[in-house]
Parts: structure tokens; C-alpha cells; sequence
């Protein structure tokens, strides 16, 4: 069995003339991610390996909850590759993953996390909000093999305020 996470990064700021990847947080946003890390913590009996695009809103958003959900610095990487809207892109990382590994939690980008949630999961969503979280089982052995699996739970702010 494997598990994947999926957290879109939190509401980011376009008050700054930064380019993209640069973009910081809003203070909503921490405010977000407080309530879905709080519920997320009810569900987490395993360990995970996480993931995170080097955007500054997604990377933010993967260190409060790396912070609050005291994930190791191991067990932390920040992927360039994640650092995209394309889902087939996320995708090809996806099964790439090592297959030792079977909780991952991954930091990123609409419209690729939508339209994965849509593709792998059993719910569909119009759009993965920020800070929006997503967690499928699939009953595989290797990432290479991640097709359709079960969405197991789904946690968005505006359901947790």
C-alpha cells in the first residue's frame, strides 16, 4: 500500500512586483495552515517523507507543517522538479519515488494538483483550494504502478474555520 499527499501551497501574495517563484505567504495563509495541520494531526499514525516545489509560497507552507508535525530534516527535500503547473510532470516524479517509501506528503502547484486529485483519486473537486490537503491509498507495491486509487481524506480551510 502506498499513501499520497497532496497540499496545494498556502494563499500567496501579488501585492509584490516578485517574480513567481518568489511570491510569499499572506497572513491568511498561516492561519490556514494551522487548522489543517490540527486536523490532519488526528489522522497521522505513520511516518511520511515530504516533498516540497522551492517556490517560496510552497516551501513555507511544507516547513509549517514539517515544524508542526515534527517531520526530521531527513525525511525533508525540496525538489526543483516540483516547481511546476504540469501534472504529468508531478507525475513522472511520483513514480520515480523510491519504493521503500510509502507516506509521501507533496508541496505544490495548481493546476497540477487538481487535476492529479482528479486523475488518481475516488472524489473529484472543481479546485484544490490553498492549503488545500488531499490523501489517496493506493493498493500498490511500486510508484511505478499508481494509477486510480481511493481518496482517503480531504482537508480544505474554508470546511476547518
Amino acid at each position: 500500500m502506498k499513501r499520497l499527499i497532496f497540499v496545494r501551497h498556502g494563499k500567496s501574495s501579488w501585492d509584490s512586483p516578485v517574480e513567481d517563484k518568489e511570491r510569499k505567504l499572506k497572513e491568511r495563509a498561516y492561519k490556514d495552515a494551522d487548522h489543517v495541520i490540527s486536523a490532519f494531526k488526528a489522522h497521522l499514525d505513520f511516518s511520511l517523507e515530504v516533498f516540497s516545489s522551492p517556490a517560496t509560497r510552497a516551501l513555507k507552507t511544507a516547513k509549517l507543517f514539517k515544524n508542526q508535525l515534527d517531520i526530521e530534516d531527513q525525511h525533508f527535500h525540496v525538489i526543483p522538479q516540483l516547481y511546476t503547473f504540469d501534472s504529468d510532470e508531478v507525475l513522472q516524479f511520483i513514480r520515480n519515488i523510491d519504493d521503500g517509501v510509502n507516506n509521501v506528503m507533496l508541496f505544490g502547484h495548481n493546476p497540477a494538483y487538481t487535476e492529479l486529485v482528479n486523475r488518481l483519486g475516488s472524489l473529484q473537486t472543481d479546485n484544490l483550494p490553498t492549503t488545500g490537503l488531499v490523501s489517496i491509498i493506493f493498493e500498490i507495491e511500486s510508484w511505478k504502478q499508481i494509477q486510480k486509487g481511493e481518496t482517503h481524506l480531504y482537508l480544505f480551510p474554508k470546511n476547518l474555520r
